[in-house]
């Protein structure tokens, strides 16, 4: 029981796999603090950006409440409301635009990339559980965030206080002077109180993403029973890898043992062809009581090169489909031909001999059970083809 509870202690490193499978359920890092951080450092400099149309903006504002009895026109309201309009839709877009590239360029910044999950929005029936709600309300990640809260309000609170305190008078006397110097001293006083809540602020961002990377990267943890059986799930289990394995010696072991068996070719009796997918090359002695020997066999480019080095030794080159099949898949290198084959294989045998003895003779039919008829992959055929 103690080695089963060891092996469950989130001790590795997540695998790729299982940080690809939190990104697709909607989990990645992200923080808050980070995106209010940089959200006001931005907006600071678009409204530093933006003072130098305060006036043009109030002499607009005036203008909707300025009327004469001598200038009556009842079109002037309507088009100081759409220039309105389009002056707020044109600080919308010079505030909102920015402000939305810089939450994507935060986010990828701090969660390597812009990610987006449809089954994070998902129906998940276990948020409204009120066991799991508890469990959420007690557990660490809301104390950190209690912690990082009353952090905020005490640094905040403060330099905001300090700050107000010191510019008190000004802020009583704004009262006493016209809009445009009411607007003037309170720029002043505004950026200096947000550049010292963003000093605060950056450092709440820097502990909030530390923890967050902390935390996200201890949940993505894994057992070794986890990385295991993610492994059996990818790779497949050590009995069909040692299967594969063995799969795939074969075939080397076969592949070295037909490239070893060319150099047996040119003492070939004769090469029986498919006429050129398959090659099988075989040696026989006169008057001899064993049956014909393979020396070499292959297909594809195997057979190709058995085929070339028979015409360069002038090996006899038989072309027989059926028969060059049979051979190939029923022999092995080495061995002897199949009985069911002897009088085929005889038949092509007798002709290449008379062959080379110069007689003229046209090519035999072969025959042999059609029990030993396949096809190019090894099938049996119920026929000949």
């Amino acid at each position: 029981m103690a080695e089963e509870q060891d092996s469950q202690e989130k001790t590795e490193e997540p695998t790729p796999r299982k940080i690809q499978k939190s990104l697709e359920d909607g989990q990645f890092l992200t923080s808050k603090e980070m995106f209010i951080f940089t959200s006001i450092f931005v907006g600071l400099l678009i409204m530093m950006f933006l003072t130098s149309m305060f006036p043009y903006f109030l002499s607009v504002w005036k203008s909707l409440f300025s009327f004469s009895l001598y200038d009556l026109d009842f079109k002037k309201p309507f088009l100081g409301i759409f220039q309105l309009i389009k002056i707020v839709v044109i600080v919308v877009l010079l505030i909102g635009v920015p402000l939305l590239i810089t939450s994507i360029i935060t986010q990828f910044c701090v969660g390597n990339g812009i990610h987006f999950s449809p089954k994070a929005i998902k129906f998940k029936p276990n948020k409204i559980n009120p066991i799991n709600g508890l469990k959420r309300m007690f557990s660490m990640q809301s104390l950190m965030e209690l912690i990082k809260s009353v952090l905020k309000v005490i640094l905040l609170g403060g330099i905001s206080f300090a700050i107000i305190a010191g510019e008190i008078s000004k802020i009583i006397n704004l009262s006493y002077r016209d809009l445009v110097e009411a607007i003037k001293s309170y720029l002043f006083t505004f950026p200096k109180l947000v550049v010292a809540l963003l000093i605060a602020l950056a450092i709440i961002g820097v502990i909030d993403f530390m923890w967050q990377k902390y935390s996200h990267t201890k949940k993505l943890k894994m057992s070794m029973k986890e990385v295991k059986d993610e492994l059996k799930e990818t790779d497949g289990s050590p009995q069909v890898k040692q299967k594969i394995r063995q799969l795939q010696n074969e075939i080397s072991q076969r592949a070295s043992k037909q490239s070893a068996a060319l150099d047996d070719v040119p003492n070939a009796s004769v090469v029986i062809t498919n006429p050129t997918h398959f090659a099988v090359a075989l040696k026989y002695d006169v008057g001899s009581e064993e049956a014909p020997i393979i020396l070499a066999l292959g297909r594809g480019l195997m057979a190709e090169k058995i085929i070339d080095l028979a015409k360069e030794n002038n090996v006899n080159v038989f072309s027989s489909p059926l028969l060059a099949r049979a051979l190939y898949f029923t022999s092995e290198i080495g061995s002897e031909i199949s009985e069911k084959l002897y009088s085929a294989v005889a038949a092509i045998l007798a002709y290449v001999f008379k062959i080379n003895q110069g007689e003229d003779l046209s090519s035999p039919e072969i025959e042999f059970p059609k029990e030993l008829y396949f096809d190019e992959y090894g099938n049996k055929l119920n026929g000949g083809s």
